[in-house]
């Protein structure tokens, strides 16, 4: 607030009336003001939380801080993994199906609107909306990250 805020001018014409600042010129500076002091403190407890799970992170020894990045990335590599073995086992069971369909001349138009209906009804509870669409290439680039590892779990003799 300035001091020109706090005093009030008079007009040289005494008769003049006294005009008092419009509300909304009030409203605005209030809002203008900043913070609550609640606001203040609760930004200021999560400042401090940051800060105190940052200090214990940084209190471990670089050896312990560098193993349990190794151990998140190992896990993460395992459950990647398992998608692509997943993956690679709904492809190979889809290949199966649409064979033993031919084979009972059902098209495989059929068979994938029956795994969709299947599908949707699991993923839906029992609604059957369409999902519209497959995954196919990105199930393809995921088995493909991990075809080493794949080829060794799928191996014969």
């Amino acid at each position: 607030m300035t001091l020109k805020d706090q005093i009030q001018v008079v007009p040289a014409n005494a008769e003049a009336a006294f005009i008092p600042p419009p509300e909304a010129t009030k409203a605005k500076k209030a809002e203008d003001s900043g913070p609550t002091l609640e606001e203040a403190i609760a930004r200021n407890e999560a400042l401090t939380e940051k800060i105190d799970a940052l200090d214990a992170i940084l209190a471990k020894p670089l050896s312990e801080i560098l193993a349990d990045r190794e151990k998140a990335e190992e896990a993460a590599l395992a459950w990647d993994r398992f998608g692509a073995m997943w993956m690679l086992s709904q492809r190979a069971m889809r290949r199966v199906a649409l064979d033993l369909a031919a084979q009972l001349g059902v098209s495989e138009e059929e068979v994938v609107a029956r795994a969709m209906t299947n599908a949707n009804a699991v993923l839906n509870g029992a609604d059957e909306v369409d999902l519209g669409g497959t995954i196919a290439p990105a199930q393809l680039q995921h088995i493909a990250r991990h075809r080493n590892f794949l080829r060794n779990q799928f191996r014969t003799g």
